[in-house]
């Protein structure tokens, strides 16, 4: 119950007439019935009339109120002087003009919008379905209420039924901040009505620029986040309001606390990682970034050889596999090591139950699909603006790599180089990447230099005592300097992969052959900011 002293009750607004008309009728029956015992008289059309009506509210159809029949099978209903004017009407200027016009006042209106979203996202649905659910009459009537908020409520969710009617009980009307805030609501609703329909449209459109001179992007909140990248900040996930849903939106989350704004986006960059695998695989991520990789005939051993490559960076972070979690893999993982989120595309009940020992570990269930088969739109915040760009969805410049050395890789080295340069192209540049029978065995992430990526890549093989006699490298970008090439065959390298394209890729190339080594050119670079 709201009390009257506690609260700001100047320019309350008594409702005297509402109009309703609504596509999803939830709650709307209750809403209506409540409307009319506060004396409030009802206009309503088509749907919501007849739902109105048959719970036995009194409702004044819009025609009997414009005196004007709905027409071209109902495209106009609500575009009338009598509408519009009524709901945009300012009782302190434009009351003598509505009275001459016979033209009566809409304090308040329940309105949502035909549902375009749902049906156009119906790969079977017709364009001309889709276009006949773009709604005009009740953006329009939002929009006018909106702008009138002084005057006029609009409601657009029917969440906020119950608050509207607590309060005019309570109150004897609407607040202005009430209808402030439902009018920001309202805007913001056509605003990303209107997005989803651009977004439609353009997506189909084979002469529309990639980049638009302005771009309205569709995004509906998805969950608040208990805090962002640390605790003293706020954060909120937002998902793309048009199109397919994203693996996120339709994985099942098992057990354990809300996901933090890291965890999610370290689930991502493991969601996106094991995409790029056919094989049984595991991913175990820590700061975006792979620490561990590996392909093997089960999840089992893939993840031990994952773990295996880096075991301190694995602890707190997130596993991702390719196949049925198992309790045998589910068994080994908690043995081996503290872990934050395990996704994976199915679930063994037993493997469930062992883990629902630790509330903490989040269990993802994925939708079983390839991330990289989808293409789209990336965004990234920067100077006050945003950058967007395609997805980096490919692998090679052309089918296979191109042998720029002597030597060419035997079947083994080939392997290898391309599950390491699959590896590279998700780990933090400047990237290297050492790999043995498509296992990592060290990871060199995120440095200025990508010497000292080498470094540190041969740093933890060492720490997790692998050898890296007869591994394969893989870079992210060209070497500009042989020296690269020259530490790499010192520490037992077989063979590089990288995309060439250095002023000096000659003298990179004489190296290799000098070491013996095999050399294989992507011609595609992968950089990850």
């Amino acid at each position: 119950m709201l009390r009257r002293e506690s609260i700001n009750t100047e320019n309350l607004i008594k409702p005297s007439k509402a109009l309703i008309s609504v596509s999803d009728k939830t709650g709307i029956t209750d809403f209506g019935k409540a409307l009319a015992e506060t004396g409030v008289e009802i206009l309503s059309t088509g749907g919501t009339a007849q739902a109105l009506s048959g719970a036995g509210i009194q409702v004044k159809s819009v025609s009997d109120h414009t005196g004007f029949p709905e027409m071209m099978e109902g495209r106009v209903k609500t575009l009338h002087p009598k509408i519009h004017g009524g709901i945009l009407g300012r009782k302190d200027v434009d009351l003598e003009e509505m009275q001459r016009h016979d033209i009566q006042s809409i304090d308040l209106i329940a309105v949502n919008l035909y549902p375009f979203e749902k049906v156009s996202s119906d790969p079977q649905a017709s364009l001309e379905t889709v276009i006949d659910n773009i709604d005009i009459g009740g953006p329009a009537m939002i929009r006018a209420a909106a702008k009138n908020f002084v005057w006029t409520c609009v409601i657009v969710d029917s969440s906020d039924y119950e608050m509207v009617i607590e309060e005019i009980r309570s109150l004897g009307g609407t607040r202005l901040e009430t209808r402030r805030r439902l009018a920001t609501k309202a805007f913001a609703r056509t605003a990303y009505y209107d997005s989803v329909i651009t977004d439609y449209l353009r997506e189909r459109d084979e002469n529309s620029s990639d980049y638009p001179a302005t771009l309205s992007l569709p995004l509906r909140k998805f969950m608040d986040m208990r805090y962002g990248e640390n605790p003293h900040q706020s954060a909120a996930f937002y998902v793309a309001g048009s199109g397919t849903k994203g693996w996120f939106e339709n994985a099942t989350m098992h057990q354990g606390k809300p996901l933090s704004f890291n965890n999610v986006a370290d689930a991502d960059a493991a969601y996106c990682c094991i995409g790029d695998f056919d094989e049984p695989a595991c991913v175990i991520i820590k700061h975006a970034t792979p620490c561990g990789v590996a392909c093997a005939r089960d999840i089992k051993a893939a993840y031990e050889l994952a773990y295996r490559t880096d075991p301190t960076s694995a602890f707190g972070g997130i596993i991702a596999v390719n196949r049925t979690l198992d309790v045998s893999t589910a068994t080994q993982i908690l043995n081996n090591q503290f872990v934050e989120v395990i996704l994976a595309p199915n679930v063994e009940k037993e493997a469930l139950n062992l883990l629902g020992h630790k509330q903490n570990i989040r269990i993802l269930e994925y939708p079983p699909q390839n991330p990289q088969s989808a293409t789209g739109e990336v965004l990234k915040t920067a100077c006050g603006g945003v950058l967007i760009q395609d997805s980096d969805s490919e692998i090679l410049a052309n089918d296979e790599p191109k042998v720029m050395s002597a030597r060419a890789p035997d079947e083994r080295e080939m392997r290898d180089l391309m599950f390491a340069w699959r590896v590279a192209k998700h780990v933090k540049s400047n990237a290297i990447v050492y790999a043995k029978n498509l296992a990592t065995v060290g990871i060199g992430a995120g440095q200025m230099s990508r010497v000292d990526s080498a470094q540190i890549a041969s740093l933890k093989s060492a720490s997790a005592g692998l050898a890296l006699a007869g591994t394969v490298m893989a870079s992210d970008a060209f070497f500009p300097f042989r020296d690269s090439i020259d530490t790499a065959a010192d520490a037992g390298i077989s063979a590089v992969i990288q995309p060439g394209g250095s002023m000096r890729d000659d003298e990179v190339i004489a190296a290799a052959d000098e070491h013996d080594l095999a050399m294989v050119f992507t011609g595609m670079r992968h950089f990850r900011h």
